[in-house]
């Protein structure tokens, strides 16, 4: 009985939602000539990821050797921006001159579409890889300073008050008191920073072409393949579903 209810409450739902999905597809392909179906699709799909590490040459790879190019140039963008957002967003919230100091630059600089810092990396750095890390990396870095010095200034200023009266050093208010109530928020930017790196990715490897699922979507496009378009937009979605859902599952780990 309570199997039959969980089946009910958790996997129905989605399933169904999935299958009116599909069927709306279906129905919408029938309607333009252009569109290809779930099943001309899946077919597609299944031909696609028979040989998906071939190699025939720097811009004729598979579609694993983009994805991974991808998630390389993010995880690499990413990453220069936790190691630097990360720390500015605790000296921001700890030092309230620096967070009046930093506010009106994060206030302007924050609405830019990433894309925007584009041109930019390129000029300075001259080649469309770095360029692309870049855009990724002050994409990235918003979130994690706005959250991580939130978290800092939701801090009772009671507990500040007792490591000062113990007289604390620096060091010992920050492991002890600040990166524990922190966290939770530090998190949460770090899960709005790599949603947002991931979606960057796409668009910004269309315009400095390479190896990477947006260069290959591009490319796709070009050869008027829209099959290949949709599945990728398909892969898109999943990969940053699963990142998602790690990032999540490790929030829920360290929460304290």
């Amino acid at each position: 009985m309570k199997f039959k209810k969980y089946l009910a409450e958790n996997l129905v739902p989605p399933l169904l939602g999935i299958a009116l999905f599909i069927l709306f597809w279906a129905v919408l392909a029938q309607t333009s000539e252009n569109l290809p179906g779930p099943m001309k699709t899946w077919d597609s799909a299944v031909a696609l990821f028979s040989d998906p590490f071939y190699q025939k040459g720097p811009n004729d790879q598979g579609i694993g050797w983009n994805i991974l190019a991808s998630l390389q140039r993010v995880g690499v963008g990413f990453g220069f921006a936790a190691l630097v957002g990360i720390p500015l967003g605790f000296m921001v919230g700890r030092f309230d001159f620096l967070n009046k100091m930093s506010a009106p630059i994060v206030n302007m600089l924050r609405p830019v579409s990433p894309l925007a810092w584009l041109p930019i990396g390129l000029l300075v750095l001259k080649a469309a890889n770095p360029a692309a890390i870049w855009v990724i990396f002050i994409s990235s870095i918003w979130p994690m300073i706005i959250n991580t010095a939130m978290g800092v200034r939701q801090l009772p200023q009671d507990y500040l008050n007792v490591a000062r009266v113990l007289n604390l050093s620096e060091w010992k208010i920050f492991t002890k008191i600040l990166f524990p109530a922190t966290l939770p928020y530090m998190l949460t930017g770090i899960r709005l920073a790599i949603g947002t790196a991931w979606l960057v990715i796409v668009a910004a490897e269309m315009l400095t072409g390479g190896v990477g699922i947006g260069f290959w979507v591009w490319d796709e496009w070009n050869n008027l393949n829209v099959e290949h378009i949709i599945i990728a937009i398909f892969i898109v979605g999943i990969v940053g579903l699963l990142l998602e859902t790690l990032l999540v599952k490790i929030a829920k780990r360290f929460s304290y």
